[in-house]
This record gives C-alpha cells, sequence and structure tokens, in this order.
C-alpha cells in the first residue's frame, strides 16, 4: 500500500471537513484527488455514478421516503400514535412508554429516524407536558425513541448497507475458518432488524419506568379502557395494516423490499383517498417534494462515497486496516468493543447514510476476517449508528425535538444520557448474542 496515496485520501478528506465543507464536496474531492494520484482517468468518475446510482434495489430509497411522506399526510401516523396512547393508563411513565411504542409503530412506515421524531414528537411532546412530564424528559424520550425508526423494518439505512455490503466478498480464509456466511440481501436486513429493534425498545423503556418512578412521573389520568384501545385500534385499523401489508409481503417472500415500497405507496394513496379521505393533491405534491429533496441528498452523498470506497477496496487499504485491528487483539468481544466505540464517536460527528456508505468498506472485511456474519454485523452497525440521532453535536433528533418543545438542545441532550447508555447496553446484547439478529432470517428459510 502507498503511504502517500492514505496520507490525499484521507487527508484531503479530514481537510476539507475541517474547513466546513458538505461531507458530499469531501468524498468526492478526495477520491479525485487519489485517482489523478493513481494516474487513473477521471472519466470512471462518471461509470461509477452510473453503477451506483443504478442498482435497482436503490429504488427502494425514495420509494420508501415517499411512502412515508405520504402516510403522515394521509393521517396513518397520528392513528398509529392514538393507538400507543391508549395503552399508556395511570402507570408510572406510562405516558412516555407510550411515546416509546409509537416511535416503534411508526418505526414500522417510516424508515426513518428524524422523521419519526417530528411525526411522534408533535402529539406526544404537548401531551407528555400536559400531564405533568417535564418538557425536557418529554423531549428527550422522543430524541432517544425516535432511534428506532432506523432498526424496524423498512429502513432507509438498512437499503445503504445492503448496497454499499453486495461488492464486498469474505476473505477465503475466513470462509475456510468459519464456514460460509449469509449473502447481504435488503430483505434478510429488514427480517433480521426485527428482534433487534425490538431489545432496543425494550432498554428505553426499562430506562423510562427507572426514571419516571424515580421522578413521580405518571402516565394519563384516565385509567387504561381496552374499550377506549379497541376504539383506537378500530379507528387506526387501515394504519395499522399497513406495517403488515408492507411486512408481511417481505417476510413471505410475496415482493422484494423494492416492490413493497411500491406497494406501500399505492396502499397509502389508497387509504389516505378513499379511505380517510384526508390526502388531496397539494400534500401529494408537497410529499414529492419532500421525497425528491430527501432523495437527491441521499444519492449525491452515494455516488461520492461509491468512489471514495472503490478507492479504498481496489488498493485494499481496509485489507490491511483490518489486518492491523486483528494485530491489536484476536478476542471477538473485544474487537466488538472497538468497532461499536469507533461507531459511536463516528455517529457523533457524521450523517447515518454517509457513516454507512464510507465504514462498511472499511469494516466489513474485519468483520469477516472474525467470522461475524455481515447480516448481523449491518444489524449492529445501524443499531449503533442509531444512538448519534440523540447525541450531540449532529444529533438530528434533538434539534427536532427542541424545535417542538422549545428546550435548549443542551438541556435535551444531558436527559437523554441514560437512554444512550441503555441503547448501548442493548447494542452489546446485540452483538454479543447473534443469534438475536439471525435466528429469525433462518426461520424463514433465507
Amino acid at each position: 500500500m502507498d503511504n502517500y496515496l492514505v496520507e490525499i485520501l484521507f487527508g484531503s478528506f479530514f481537510f476539507l471537513l475541517l474547513l466546513g465543507a458538505p461531507i458530499v464536496v469531501g468524498l468526492g474531492c478526495s477520491a479525485l484527488a487519489a485517482m489523478l494520484y493513481l494516474g487513473d482517468n477521471p472519466i470512471k468518475m462518471v461509470q461509477m455514478a452510473w453503477s451506483s446510482v443504478g442498482a435497482f434495489p436503490l429504488m427502494a430509497l425514495p420509494s420508501f421516503i415517499l411512502a412515508g411522506a405520504l402516510m403522515e399526510a394521509a393521517g396513518l401516523s397520528r392513528r398509529l400514535i392514538a393507538v400507543a396512547e391508549s395503552l399508556a393508563g395511570p402507570f408510572t411513565g406510562g405516558m412516555s412508554a407510550a411515546t416509546i411504542v409509537a416511535c416503534l409503530f411508526f418505526g414500522a412506515i417510516s424508515g426513518s429516524g428524524p422523521a419519526t421524531t417530528a411525526a411522534v414528537g408533535m402529539l406526544m411532546i404537548p401531551a407528555m407536558s400536559r400531564a405533568g412530564y417535564g418538557k425536557g424528559y418529554a423531549a428527550a424520550t422522543t430524541a432517544a425513541a425516535g432511534g428506532l425508526g432506523i432498526i424496524i423494518p423498512p429502513s432507509i439505512p438498512m437499503v445503504i448497507f445492503g448496497i454499499s455490503a453486495m461488492g464486498i466478498a469474505p476473505d477465503p480464509q475466513a470462509i475456510e475458518s468459519f464456514g460460509p456466511f449469509q449473502s447481504v440481501s435488503i430483505s434478510k436486513l429488514f427480517i433480521a432488524g426485527f428482534i433487534p429493534g425490538c431489545i432496543m425498545a425494550g432498554g428505553l423503556l426499562m430506562m423510562n419506568y427507572i426514571r419516571c418512578r424515580a421522578r413521580g412521573f405518571h402516565g394519563s389520568a384516565e385509567p387504561l379502557s381496552l374499550r377506549n384501545f379497541l376504539c383506537a385500534c378500530y379507528k387506526g385499523f387501515w394504519a395499522l395494516l399497513a406495517p403488515i401489508v408492507i411486512l408481511g409481503g417481505i417476510y413471505t417472500g410475496a415482493f422484494t423490499p423494492t416492490e413493497a415500497a411500491i406497494v406501500a405507496i399505492f396502499y397509502t394513496l389508497f387509504v389516505g383517498v378513499v379511505i380517510y379521505r384526508e390526502l388531496d393533491v397539494k400534500e401529494v405534491v408537497k410529499s414529492l417534494d419532500t421525497t425528491t429533496w430527501l432523495a437527491g441528498r441521499v444519492l449525491l452523498v452515494l455516488f461520492a462515497a461509491t468512489i471514495f470506497g472503490r478507492v479504498l477496496v481496489e488498493n485494499n487499504i481496509p485489507g490491511l486496516i483490518a489486518g492491523g485491528v486483528l494485530g491489536l487483539t484476536t478476542n471477538l468481544y473485544a474487537i466488538w468493543a472497538i468497532v461499536i466505540g469507533i461507531l459511536l464517536i463516528v455517529g457523533m460527528f457524521m450523517e447515518t447514510l454517509a457513516a454507512i456508505m464510507i465504514l462498511v468498506p472499511v469494516m466489513l472485511p474485519v468483520a469477516y476476517m472474525v467470522g461475524i456474519d455481515p447480516i448481523h454485523f449491518g444489524i449492529v452497525m445501524i443499531c449503533t449508528l442509531s444512538v448519534g440521532f440523540q447525541t450531540p453535536p449532529l444529533g438530528e433528533n434533538l434539534f427536532i425535538a427542541s424545535g417542538i418543545s422549545g428546550v435548549s438542545i443542551e438541556r435535551i441532550s444531558l436527559r437523554a444520557i441514560p437512554f444512550a447508555i441503555a441503547s448501548v447496553c442493548a447494542i452489546f446484547i446485540i452483538a454479543c448474542f447473534p443469534q438475536l439478529s439471525l435466528w429469525l432470517p433462518r426461520m424463514l428459510g433465507y
């Protein structure tokens, strides 16, 4: 490996970030500088751009973004939150527990952490405040639970991880030592994310109960009523059916994740226009505008990160990094601790999708060399990066929760720390027991 190449590639990248350049500019310019140093024709960048954005699975990305935007406009998200709120009752931490469950529900149709925080927070933060919870605690709970949006399938980061990992093959020595690995597919990632997502939510619920018991926070003034719950389920029947249709189709093999995203769009249009009658042309245009902006932003980063990753892989830099990590220790749990620690730090400063596209070519070879299944590794990576939504300085969920509640980001950050600790504990459990991620895909024959 040429040491000058590494200095040019990473040096120019971090230098541009320090200057405040957008991450897509940092990735693209550093990759171009490395290609010029290697004597490659820059026209390769155009060819890589086509290969990166022309993949069929990538169609799921704008489709799921559009489906999530339409579901919010059509009133599906509001009805899902009402079902979760009907479960609160007068129990210790009942309202904040309902907020976590609502994020779990909404994550099953949005695939986005910030979208989940915004949709749930608009309704639940004021409701928790009226019930006697502190605004800071209400905002911190919502920001922490919003990260579940990228773990519970369908998940936009899972789509990006699947695309980033498809071109990375395990080392033959790893196959010889540990046996065959599961191939990376978005369907497997979706199925594998269900149980870990519930474990992450369980960690947040336990921490919420401990903190609410210490603070004396209770649920709603009304007693838990089966009638109210069934009434909420009746009103939100078509909203509750949405994740069943989407995930059920994927889990049973009726359609691929890309096809599921298209099904979700048409299902939402039907429910919003014909049944709920809350979706009009203006809202559809607004949803299309949101989808165009978000999808274009992600595709630009994907293009630049693909070139950056290709330069890394073609010059065997990930293999040497893997060898360096294994030179420090070969203990699987120590390697997991190193990987999770790096991802937690990166998640604090870098957008989730960009972090996945940059780090997968670097870290996945390490996983292969120590016998970690790529599906399991992808789930742990996404779970870990989800914590970054609630940790400063980037913390997108913190900004959204702060805007809704009117509480400063600093105050919300302090109150979100215990939730981050609970999430990290759940992540180590998921990492140390791979069957939590791999059992469901194998049981369904994937």
